[in-house]
């Protein structure tokens, strides 16, 4: 009965020390110094093609193949997305709420927007008025190589 008792404290004693670490998703994660998801977002170009450690709120999860979360700045409104590779990490619906500790490469993404250019003098001309600049807008997102979900 004595021996029972012990086990039994050992794999609560286990399953919450486990549970206080996170669900590890990935790469071990490297850096230890956290860099706040605002000063990415505010000056991106500085952090383009840096290895970044981030923390925050998962606010979205990619329903198709959890390829990817949402993480939130740890104040206001802003976010960034946390792309993985296909398959190489599968991020649960489930951790929508929680929060991660996210290590990756920050990286820009090249949108092109639709603008409704045809006005005045333009009009039934197929000729756009919008400069190259303003078809084109960067979108900065992390490439995810490890993860901790807490």
């Amino acid at each position: 009965m004595k021996i029972l008792k012990s086990a039994i404290l050992g794999i609560l004693l286990f399953t919450l020390i486990n549970a206080e670490d996170g669900k590890k998703y990935g790469s071990e994660l490297t850096l230890t110094e956290k860099t706040d998801v605002t000063a990415i977002l505010e000056k991106p170009a500085e952090f383009d093609g840096k290895k970044v450690l981030i923390e925050g709120t998962i606010v979205g999860v990619c329903e198709s193949r959890g390829c990817w979360i949402d993480v939130a700045a740890k104040e206001g409104y802003e976010k960034i997305r946390v792309k993985v590779d296909d398959g190489v990490i599968v991020f649960p619906l489930e951790a929508k709420g929680k929060t991660a500790v996210v290590e990756g490469e920050v990286y820009a993404l090249t949108m092109e927007q639709e603008h409704n250019c045809a006005s005045g003098e333009h009009k039934g001309e197929e000729k756009s008025c919008c400069s190259e600049s303003e078809k084109e807008k960067k979108v900065y997102q992390i490439k995810g190589l490890g993860a901790v979900i807490k």
